[in-house]
């Protein structure tokens, strides 16, 4: 299909899981803490990107990440796995914080051309579920359209990988709910992936507030110099 769902703290033995823990209370406080011109208000949500919005072409203007977007996620996690290592830039160089409520979702999207297929999302606070729908056509129904075809269940500390036919055919949402429902092993496709199935053989869980850290690389990258020319010959 297309993803991976993996778990931070697989990859820390002894001592070292303090310190990833210690990561999450610090990231934590680097999110909240933020000044709110750093913060986008969405009607359904709000969110922070890192290091800028891209621009009207689809280009970032080139500049690194914040250490705390990097250390240790991307080095060495990221490099590790080699994630990244096949993406014209060989790492991420853009990262959206978005923050959800209880209650707070965001409409089936695509992410789109401007990025390179493959997405990188750490998820942190309260788990939540992402459906994935097919891409509509002219012989999808209404109800088709609304139906997600394959869930899933992205936990706390978790990292969820989407390429390939995942990032190019379907679209991807989280609904408006205060409580995800039906949750099974035949409803849920990572369901035999998940570090803690029990807590969610209820079939339901609860609403909390969840932050994801979507790392992706933008295709188009400018030096701030060479948009502020293209601009002025506009």
């Amino acid at each position: 299909m297309g993803f991976l769902s993996i778990y931070l703290s697989h990859f820390y033995r002894g001592g070292c899981l303090t310190l990833l823990t210690g990561w999450y209370s610090y990231v934590s406080s680097q999110i909240t803490s933020a000044p709110l011109p750093r913060w986008t208000h969405l009607a359904r949500r709000r969110l922070q990107t890192w290091p800028s919005a891209l621009t009207n072409t689809n280009t970032l203007i080139a500049a690194p990440l914040p250490s705390w977007l990097v250390s240790p996620i991307v080095n060495p996690r990221f490099d590790v796995l080699n994630i990244f290592r096949d993406a014209p830039h060989g790492a991420p160089n853009h990262v959206l914080v978005n923050e959800y409520c209880p209650g707070q979702g965001i409409m089936p999207h695509e992410d789109g051309p401007a990025y390179y297929p493959l997405v990188a999302t750490v998820s942190l606070g309260a788990p939540i579920v992402l459906d994935l729908y097919d891409k509509p056509t002219s012989d999808t129904t209404d109800a088709q359209s609304r139906r997600p075809s394959h869930r899933i269940l992205q936990e706390p500390r978790s990292l969820l990988i989407t390429t390939d036919k995942i990032y190019t055919d379907f679209l991807h949402g989280i609904a408006e709910t205060d409580r995800d429902e039906d949750l099974g092993a035949s409803s849920i496709c990572n369901w035999d992936l998940l570090r803690e199935p029990k807590r969610y053989e209820c079939g339901w869980s609860h609403r909390e507030t969840r932050v994801s850290l979507t790392y992706r690389d933008v295709l188009k990258v400018a030096k701030l110099g060479s948009t502020m020319k293209f601009l002025s010959k506009r």
